[in-house]
């Protein structure tokens, strides 16, 4: 087998290895009147139980498309990072081997699926495949950029319904439960079959705006399929709304139309889930300002910044451009000031320790 691009083996879980029972004693079946067997029975099960360690139980694991974002989760919530290998055969093909035992696990495996796409879709795929065979009791795959969610509806003939797709692949791999951040669309939490928890990073972006304090702000809808999540956040902050109506042209090309709602003399705030050519934004931006804005910032939750995404917002007017990190930045990406990066850690960390102790996700947007 020729290996390529082999990463680094992850730090091995300390304190993870079978542990033996040295020194126990069987406890025999009790008989006879006032001692039932079967009290004894529960007793040295509870008692066998109580040697198993908690991170048995509970175990991260990560691909290759954001290990830092993993890693910072893993620090948070005070569980090591699952040991694995993860090679690539010279034609590209994907090995991957779990390390140590996750049998009877509840696991947790964080792979967004940005870019390239397909190739860690697969990657994802190929994890929970090992999972599985290797019996972990529960697989809930976090995917902090749900890749092909654009694609959630047949809007013109012939057409593939993608985020469909990739849920079904998903659920055949054998996720039990999935954990995901911003949708492109809420309803395709409709197209799996298995328990969905979907996060919104509007808490972590929300507290950032609150702390900068800007005056007069408004928060703008980019188009009319955003209006819902801009309306909660202009709530939480206690601002104005105002929409921006554009007709889609072609894939990745828009054109501005409209901007309804008044914004002159105010400093608005652009909120859109995703950021990918960026000619939306630049174009939104623009809008604005013709229409007597103060100053323009922006937000989104997942960066994807592909083509001259990144030379489009340096030379813009925007004033800032706030992110986080559900999706690594381009390098050239991390060179431009306007562009700062919120961490998420925190929230999906927060978000795995409510579904391993099952307790309400929900809670944290209260």
């Amino acid at each position: 087998m020729n290996e390529q691009d082999t990463t680094a083996v992850l730090s091995p879980i300390s304190g993870q290895a079978d542990e033996t029972e040295n020194g126990s004693q069987s406890v025999p079946a009790l008989t006879g009147q006032g001692q039932p067997g079967g009290q004894a029975k529960a007793s040295a099960e509870r008692k066998r139980s109580g040697r198993i360690p908690e991170p048995k139980r509970f175990k991260i694991f990560c691909g290759s498309s954001n290990r830092a974002l993993c890693e910072e989760i893993c620090k948070f919530v005070g569980v090591p990072l699952g040991e694995t290998r993860l090679q690539r055969f010279s034609d590209g093909e994907v090995h991957f081997q779990l390390l140590e035992n996750v049998r009877g696990a509840d696991v947790f495996l964080v792979q967004p699926t940005c870019f390239p796409v397909d190739q860690h879709l697969v990657e994802l795929l190929i994890m929970m495949d090992a999972l599985k065979r290797a019996s972990a009791g529960r697989i809930t795959v976090v995917i902090p950029y749900y890749g092909y969610a654009r694609q959630d509806r047949k809007d013109r003939p012939r057409v593939a319904i993608t985020s469909k797709l990739v849920a079904d692949l998903l659920q055949t791999a054998g996720a039990n439960r999935a954990l995901l951040v911003d949708l492109h669309a809420a309803q395709i939490q409709g197209f799996f079959n298995i328990p969905v928890d979907h996060l919104f990073a509007s808490p972590v972006l929300v507290s950032y705006f609150r702390d900068l304090d800007l005056p007069n702000l408004t928060v703008v809808s980019p188009d009319a399929g955003g209006v819902e999540r801009a309306r909660f956040f202009a709530k939480k902050l206690d601002v104005p709304l105002a929409i921006v109506d554009k007709r889609r042209t072609d894939i990745n090309v828009t054109e501005v139309m409209n901007v309804i709602g008044d914004v002159r003399g105010r400093t608005c705030l652009i909120l859109d889930d995703i950021i990918d050519t960026a000619g939306t934004l630049v174009k939104t931006v623009d809008a604005l300002l013709a229409e007597g804005a103060d100053k323009v910032y922006a937000c989104a939750t997942h960066p994807v910044l592909s083509g001259p995404a990144v030379e489009r917002i340096a030379t813009s007017r925007l004033e800032q451009l706030i992110v986080t990190n559900t999706i690594p930045l381009r390098e050239d990406a991390l060179r431009v000031p306007k562009i700062k990066v919120l961490s998420i850690a925190g929230l999906l960390g927060r978000a795995i320790e409510s579904i391993h102790m099952e307790t309400s996700v929900s809670r944290l947007f209260d």
